[in-house]
């Protein structure tokens, strides 16, 4: 803030001292921390409601002023005018006023020392005052350069136009686009272009006086660059409070897209062990399960090792592959106090405020986890776990031993900022102290105090944070531009990897480059991420030698060469759900978009991306992690209910391409969604005996061939043409598989009824020999394998209903399979097999009898259908009583009610043929 002047009433009134008012704009950590002061103070007087003032928007009225400066200087060089021409022209206009004006200015606005300024720089000054106090984005600021007072008794605003005439009349600034502007209008312009944004008029500056100021503007555009980073923080609001954030997410889902950089990211996926693809993961709250486990069997379960045989044998008959138990870990022990602290007595710590990589001790540790590994493997079972690489508990032993791996400040970064709280610590070594808002839920700070009680030293070390919310405040950020912390971490995958087949990376996508960069270590200019964090940025250059590759990359590689056959499964969002497989080489990714989309019943969003994915690759398909409900989402039952949304919704699940997950108590229809601090459930839920019957008929089945499914190399999508000749998008229609594993699944996805005809795919990618993609599509006939002959018939038995069918083949190949579905209607259509129709015809007249309609037994109507003329012949004989005489052997050796009898009990053999 170059000579900034402020009014004498606002320096004596919040203590601004000449060492700040000459501070360069350098916007080091100890000026800026200075500057935030400021604003702090301005900000303890403010009216309640009234806007606030920010460090940033100091910081950038003060490179504003600064910048105006070196215009002015600039305008000297041209010769004939400046500053030294416009006091000649003013004192000529206005005579001694002009020089009283001057004098009130150096009363009211004093500038650094104690000799007062030549004419030239106050008029300067007086000038520069001028056009801050005409920004209409200055806001609170105004009552620093509040220039109202030197209205009274002069001829301030006479003097300034004055001024105006005499730059107007003088050399005009070349603007290199072939105009040019005075100096007072140049000093206008970055207000009149962006009115309501300071960090707006920085870019502006930035981006249209490189050509006037040169080499001047390049020795600032650091500052510059920093500035508008800050100003952007702060626009943006990232320093929430509570209730200011936080929470679901709302709007709609992120999609994956496939354009842009997405197209020349390499290909990179890895290979899959031949397990991978049929794994079906079913995710348990650990500590939540084990009570509810007690309550069922009246006895305590608290250990892993207690869990039940008849448990596992219960999953295993689901078609349960893998069982993902979250909060397996040692906890932080500060955690949980935090949440009792807070009024939740009853909470255990965060399942992701973790203390060490190590199985919790009161879940029976390592041994107990050994014995459910061995006896879950033994029915077909791998155990999954969290790994959660971002950040640990914050009082972890990391913490307490290796400080210098996590992002931390020797001061707080916000003047606001109070630490008396009480010490969360439980080892004494160390002292871990929450900043003081976050008990009366007035703020939610981004750092903590950690203080070593051997050395003294404080530490302010940043909360772990993914920018969508207000910080985690039991949890420490790890600092992932180091090498060492990078290795160390590495190391702990490596150690779960050996004993965890499965992993699951918690926001994984907080850790690619992109997304560290900008959270943690923007570029300058940048102000999207963590709040405090602008003032630290680093150029692109430094940031990629710090980190020279992308951490997920190496672990990927890592795992693959010294623990092979781990499935890895990164929760990532941010639109980066294709670069996490195909590019980072993860084994699945989360689709949220499966459940947002069916949940609301947007069938058009979901085939689009379904579509998009096959035609980018369809490799990708196979990647994603289809869920209806997970740990941090509402329950299936409040998304979906019980009834054939969820079912048509789980069987598409079921059968598409990918790794179904199924929520804790989603099968039993539980409504309790479970917080990660759980100890127990709340809700005292009994399982929902009709809806577990429903999955056991509808869903089980299908998991059990879930190896049918799981590829997507013979996977199409299909469109619904209505009888009007448009696509029905509402509708999911998919094949896959070849031979016998052939499937055909349709589904519904709203309320209300459609029907019309499935012939032709959508387009999909395929790459020739030398690499060269194509779209390609094919036809429903082809991608069921059906051959052209007319004496052909392919059968087909629908899973969820048990129902069988019969189509012509060629008829399909040649019209497509016509359908109508009601409301949230689906269809599994598997076991395909073509008969051979004989010359007789039978199964033609047994297609053409059923007209599309499913049977419970094909081989049982087709004989039904062949022994019609019998059935036929006898109830003609039937149709006369001497019939049942002559069967009676005579009619006069039967009275008349004996042969009604008989004719009866005939009649009813008949009907049951």
């Amino acid at each position: 803030m170059r000579e900034f002047h402020v009014r004498r009433t606002a320096r004596e009134r919040y203590g601004i001292d000449d060492a700040l008012l000459g501070a360069r704009g350098d916007l080091l950590v100890a000026d800026l921390a200075a500057i935030r002061q400021l604003a702090a103070r301005m900000n303890s007087v403010r009216p309640a409601g009234a806007p606030s003032v920010g460090g940033g928007d100091i910081v950038a009225l003060g490179l504003l002023h600064e910048i105006a400066h070196l215009l002015a200087t600039r305008l000297e060089t041209l010769g004939g005018g400046g500053m030294a021409a416009g006091l000649r022209d003013v004192r000529h206009e206005f005579g001694d006023d002009a020089d009283l004006l001057l004098d009130r200015f150096s009363a009211a606005f004093p500038g650094r020392g104690p000799d007062p300024e030549p004419p030239i720089a106050r008029l300067e000054e007086l000038l520069l005052t001028r056009i801050a106090n005409e920004n209409p984005a200055i806001g609170p600021l105004r009552e620093l350069i509040d220039d109202r007072v030197l209205r009274e008794g002069t001829r301030y605003d006479d003097v300034i136009g004055g001024l105006e005439r005499s730059f107007a009349a003088g050399p005009m600034v070349d603007l290199g686009d072939g105009t040019t502007a005075s100096l007072i209008e140049l000093l206008r312009a970055p207000a009149r272009h962006v009115p309501t944004s300071l960090a707006g008029q920085l870019r502006y500056v930035r981006e249209h006086w490189s050509s006037i100021l040169g080499a001047d503007l390049d020795a600032l555009i650091g500052r510059l660059d920093i500035a508008i980073g800050v100003l952007t923080e702060e626009e943006r609001g990232l320093h929430l409070r509570f209730g200011g954030g936080g929470g679901a997410k709302e709007g709609p889902p992120d999609v994956p897209s496939f354009t842009g950089a997405v197209v020349d990211e390499p290909e990179a996926f890895s290979s899959d062990s031949a397990w991978m693809p049929s794994v079906v993961l079913m995710a348990k709250s650990t500590y939540v399960w084990l009570d509810q486990l007690s309550r069922r069997h009246g006895r305590e379960i608290r250990t892993l090792d207690a869990i039940p045989d008849e448990e596992l044998d219960s999953l295993a008959s689901w078609g349960v592959t893998g069982l993902w138990l979250i909060g397996l870990w040692q906890r932080s022990v500060a955690s949980e106090r935090i949440k009792r602290m807070r009024g939740n007595v009853d909470a255990v710590a965060s399942a992701y405020s973790l203390d060490d990589y190590r199985i919790a001790d009161d879940l029976g540790g390592e041994a107990a986890y050994a014995n459910l590994r061995d006896r879950a493997w033994t029915r077909g079972i791998r155990l999954a776990s969290d790994m959660v690489p971002n950040h640990m508990g914050i009082d972890s032993r990391w913490v307490i031993e290796h400080p210098e791996w996590f992002l931390s400040l020797p001061e707080p970064p916000f003047p606001a900022y109070a630490y008396t709280g009480p010490d969360l610590s439980p080892d004494p070594r160390v002292a871990i102290v929450l900043e003081d808002h976050y008990w009366n839920d007035t703020d939610a700070a981004v750092v903590f105090k950690r203080v070593d009680r051997g050395t003294g030293d404080e530490r302010y070390v940043y909360h772990g944070n993914d920018g969508t919310s207000f910080p985690w405040n039991d949890t420490a950020q790890l600092d992932f531009l180091s090498a060492e912390v990078r290795e160390h971490v590495i190391q702990v995958i490596l150690e779960v990897a050996r004993r965890f087949p499965i992993i699951r990376f918690d926001a994984a996508m907080v850790l690619a480059k992109k997304h560290i960069q900008r959270l943690w270590w923007p570029l300058p200019g940048a102000g999207d991420g963590i709040p405090s964090r602008a003032q630290y940025a680093i150029s692109q250059e430094e940031f990629d030698r710090r980190m020279p590759h992308e951490f997920w990359r190496e672990v990927v590689d890592r795992v693959a060469a010294e623990v092979p056959g781990t499935l890895l499964l990164a929760e990532a969002f941010w639109m980066l759900e294709g670069y996490f497989v195909r590019t980072l080489g993860m084994h699945r990714v989360y689709n949220s978009a499966f459940m947002h989309m069916l949940r609301d019943e947007n069938g058009a969003g979901y085939r689009k991306l379904i579509r998009e994915t096959l035609e980018f690759d369809p490799e990708i398909l196979k990647r994603y992690v289809n869920f209806m409900s997970n740990p941090d989402e509402e329950t299936a039952l409040e998304q979906f209910g019980k009834g054939d949304k969820y079912f048509g919704a789980a069987s598409v699940m079921a059968t598409l391409p990918g790794l179904p997950m199924i929520g804790h108590g989603q099968v039993e229809g539980y409504a309790e969604k479970y917080g990660m601090e759980f100890r127990r459930a709340r809700l005292d839920e009994e399982p929902d005996a009709s809806l577990v019957e429903r999955h056991q008929r509808e869903i089980f089945p299908l998991f059990h061939r879930r190896d049918w499914f799981a590829e997507a190399h013979d996977f199409l999508l299909y469109d619904l043409l209505t009888d009007g000749g448009g696509v029905d998008e509402s509708v999911l229609a998919y094949s896959n598989g070849t031979g016998p594993t052939r499937s055909l699944v349709i589904y519904h996805t709203r309320f209300g009824s459609t029907a019309g005809t499935i012939r032709e795919s959508a387009a999909f990618a395929r790459r020739s020999a030398s690499g060269a993609k194509r779209l390609v599509r094919r036809s429903l006939a082809d991608g069921l394998g059906l051959s052209n002959d007319a004496s052909t018939f392919v059968t087909f038995r629908d899973a969820r209903t048990g129902l069988e069918y019969i189509r012509s083949s060629r008829e399909v190949r040649e019209r497509g399979l016509w359908l109508a579905l009601d409301a949230y209607q689906g269809h599994v259509f598997w076991e395909f097999d073509e008969v051979q129709d004989g010359s007789a015809g039978q199964w033609r007249r047994l297609a053409e009898r059923l007209g599309g309609a499913g049977v419970p037994s094909l081989e049982a109507a087709l004989v039904e259908h062949q022994l019609e003329p019998v059935h036929a012949s006898l109830r003609a004989l039937f149709a006369g009583r001497h019939v049942a005489a002559i069967l009676a052997g005579s009619a006069d050796e039967a009275g008349e009610a004996d042969l009604d009898a008989l004719e009866a009990r005939l009649r009813e053999m008949l009907a049951a043929v």
